[in-house]
C-alpha cells in the first residue's frame, strides 16, 4: 500500500508481466487511479506500436476531483526498442539482421495543469506500483507534452547508446 493508502489491483502486475515477457502481445500499458482514488487499475493496455496512439492516450487522460474534470495524471509503462550504435544488444528475432535493445520504462505523466489533488495523490502512489512491477530497467518523471515526445524520452532511456 502506498503512503496515500491506495492499493495496487493485481491485474497492474499480471498485464505488466505479460508486456516483460515481450512476446509482442502487450506494448504498452497505461495506469490510472479508479474513480475513488483508492486503487491503481489498469486503464488500457496494446500491443500496437504506434508511440503517437500512447502519447495521445496520455495527453487526454481527464482526471475528476469533486465534480470538476481536468487534465489526468497516469502511470504508464512502456517498452521501448532501439538500436545500438556500436551494433551491441540483444538480437530482435523479429527482424533478425537487427540488433537492439528493449527498455522497460515507467513513465510518471503529471501535466502541469493537472488538478492539484490528483497530481499529489498520484505522486504519493507512484513508488508503491512502481515496487509491484519488478524489473523495471528506466523511470521518467514527465510533466508537459514536449517531453512526452518518443526522442526526447528515447534519449533518457537510451542514454545516448543509440
Amino acid at each position: 500500500m502506498s503512503k496515500s493508502g491506495v492499493s495496487i489491483h493485481p491485474s497492474c502486475v499480471t498485464v505488466y508481466n505479460e508486456l516483460k515477457l515481450g512476446k509482442g502481445a502487450v506494448k504498452y500499458v497505461i495506469y490510472k487511479l479508479s474513480d475513488d482514488y483508492k486503487e491503481v487499475v489498469v486503464e488500457t493496455q496494446s500491443g500496437a506500436s504506434d508511440y503517437e496512439e500512447f502519447r495521445n492516450h496520455l495527453v487526454n487522460a481527464k482526471s475528476v476531483h469533486r465534480g470538476k474534470e481536468g487534465k489526468g495524471p497516469r502511470y504508464a509503462v512502456y517498452d521501448f526498442e532501439y538500436e545500438l550504435k556500436s551494433g551491441e544488444g540483444k538480437r530482435d528475432f523479429v527482424l533478425a539482421d537487427r540488433m537492439g535493445r528493449n527498455t522497460i520504462t515507467f513513465i510518471a505523466w503529471s501535466p502541469d495543469d493537472a488538478g492539484v489533488f490528483p497530481k499529489m495523490t498520484y505522486a504519493s502512489s507512484r513508488e508503491a506500483l512502481k515496487l509491484a512491477l519488478v524489473g523495471l530497467a528506466a523511470d521518467v518523471q514527465i510533466n508537459s507534452d514536449d517531453e512526452l515526445e518518443y526522442d526526447t524520452i528515447l534519449k533518457e532511456v537510451s542514454r545516448n547508446k543509440r
